[in-house]
C-alpha cells in the first residue's frame, strides 16, 4: 500500500488501489505560493459549531505504539445559533507543515496559509436546541480529520451532528493534547504489508468508530452537547481507508444505520451474511468500476444485502472525495489526471453523501439517488 499521498488531485495518479504519487511542482506555482485558502461555503440553514475531544481507550494498547492507551481525536461539528464564536482552525502550522512536507510540497505552499484556511466553524458557539442524527466520519490514510472539513460543515448545516475522527499515529500529523504532534507511526508498521496491512488499519480504525460511540452516547458522554445526538440514527462515511473503515465498523457495531465508502479499496472485507440489510453506498473516481482493478469493490457489491447503490464520478481523482480537490485549483497545481473542477466536485460529493444520509437516517425521499440526474451528468450508476 502506497502512503505518500499527494495534496492534490493535481498529480501524476496512480489510482489503481488507494493511492496518488506525487509530481513535482512546477516551477510557475513553485515561484508563486499561494496567500489564502478558502473552502466552500455551506448550502444549510443551520451555523456550524465545532468542539474537539480527546478520547483515551485504557482498555486497548495502541495498535502502533503499544507503550500506551489508544487515543483518538475528535472534532464534534454541530448545528448552531447565528452569533459569537471563534473561526475554528483548519490545521496547526504544525499539522500543515508536515503534511506538505509529507507530500513534498513545502515551498510551494506556505504552511501559514493552509493552516488559516478559512471554514465555516466556529468553536464556542451556541448549539441549536434539539436532536439531530450523528454521521461519524473517517479520513483516507495519512490524512487529518479536517481534510474532510467542506463535508463535515455542509452535513452540518443541514441538520447532522459530525464526529470526524483522527485515529493516532495514522496521519502525516495530528495535534494531541501536552504539545504532541503524532506522526504516521502506522506508515512504516504496514509498510510492504499490501492488502493485510490495509485491513489491519481499517479493522482498528473500526474499534475506534465504536469506542467514540460509546462516549458519545454512553450514560456519561463526553461531550458537553451529546444531548443533541439522536442516538437511534447514526451513519458513517469516510474516504479511502476510512471508507474501508466504514463498512468494517459496521459489521462489529448495529447501532450504525448506513454507510458510505469514498473510494477506499475493500481490504478489510464485508461479511459473507453482509450487513443485516442495512443501506450501503460506494462512491468513486472511474477506476473503480464494475470488473475494473480494484476487485474488492465487486466482491463487496455482491455481499451487499440491503439497499445499495454503486456510482463513479467522471473527472476526478482519488483525493477529490476530499477537501484536497479545492485546496489543489486555489494552490493553481497543474492538473493531469481529475480535470473537474475542485468547487464542482465538492458540490457533487456533499449532494450524493447528504441526500443518502437524508434517505436513511431521516426517511426524505431523494430521487437524486434513484438513478443518473441530468443536473449531475458526472454520476455513473453502476452496474
Amino acid at each position: 500500500m502506497t502512503t505518500t499521498f499527494a495534496i492534490a488531485r493535481r498529480a501524476a495518479a496512480t489510482v489503481a488501489v488507494a493511492a496518488v504519487a506525487l509530481a513535482p511542482a512546477p516551477p510557475s506555482a513553485a515561484g508563486t505560493p499561494p496567500t489564502t485558502f478558502a473552502l466552500p461555503s455551506p448550502s444549510g440553514t443551520y451555523a456550524v459549531g465545532r468542539d474537539a475531544l480527546h478520547l483515551v481507550d485504557r482498555s486497548r494498547r495502541d495498535p502502533w505504539v503499544p507503550a500506551g492507551p489508544r487515543e483518538v481525536m475528535v472534532s464534534m461539528y454541530y448545528p448552531a445559533s447565528a452569533g459569537p464564536g471563534r473561526p475554528a482552525q483548519y490545521l496547526t502550522p504544525a499539522e500543515a507543515r508536515l503534511f506538505l512536507e509529507d507530500r513534498d510540497l513545502d515551498g510551494v505552499v506556505a504552511p501559514e496559509a493552509l493552516s488559516a484556511t478559512r471554514t465555516a466553524a466556529r468553536t464556542r458557539a451556541q448549539p441549536r436546541p434539539g436532536r439531530y442524527p450523528l454521521v461519524v466520519l473517517s479520513p483516507g490514510f495519512t490524512l487529518h480529520r479536517h481534510m474532510l472539513t467542506h463535508l463535515a460543515e455542509e452535513l452540518t448545516s443541514r441538520g447532522y451532528v459530525v464526529a470526524a475522527v483522527d485515529h493516532a499515529y495514522e496521519s502525516a500529523g495530528t495535534a494531541f493534547p501536552g504539545g504532541r504532534v503524532l506522526t504516521c507511526t502506522a506508515c512504516k508498521a504496514v509498510e510492504g504489508q499490501g492488502r493485510a496491512g490495509s485491513a489491519r488499519v481499517a479493522t482498528g480504525r473500526a474499534r475506534d468508530i465504536s469506542f467514540v460511540l460509546d462516549r458519545l452516547t454512553g450514560a456519561r458522554p463526553a461531550w458537553r452537547h451529546a444531548a443533541l445526538i439522536d442516538r437511534a440514527r447514526i451513519g458513517i462515511a469516510g474516504h479511502s481507508i476510512g471508507g474501508n473503515a466504514a463498512s468494517a465498523t459496521m459489521a462489529i457495531d448495529r447501532r450504525i444505520r448506513a454507510g458510505i465508502n469514498m473510494d477506499g479499496t475493500v481490504a478489510a472485507p464485508v461479511p459473507a451474511d453482509g450487513l443485516d440489510g442495512r443501506p450501503f453506498l460506494l462512491l468513486g473516481q472511474p477506476g473503480h468500476i464494475p470488473g475494473g482493478t480494484d476487485e474488492t469493490w465487486d466482491c463487496a457489491w455482491r455481499r451487499l444485502d440491503g439497499w445499495k447503490r454503486w456510482l463513479t464520478v467522471t473527472g476526478v481523482g482519488h483525493l477529490d472525495f476530499s477537501d484536497t480537490a479545492v485546496l489543489a485549483d486555489q494552490a493553481g497545481l497543474p492538473d493531469t489526471g481529475s480535470p473537474l473542477p475542485g468547487d464542482r466536485t465538492a458540490r457533487i460529493v456533499r449532494a450524493y453523501v447528504t441526500a443518502f444520509f437524508d434517505l436513511h437516517l431521516r426517511g426524505a425521499p431523494r430521487p437524486l439517488l434513484d438513478g443518473p440526474d441530468p443536473d449531475n451528468p458526472e454520476v455513473v450508476f453502476h452496474p
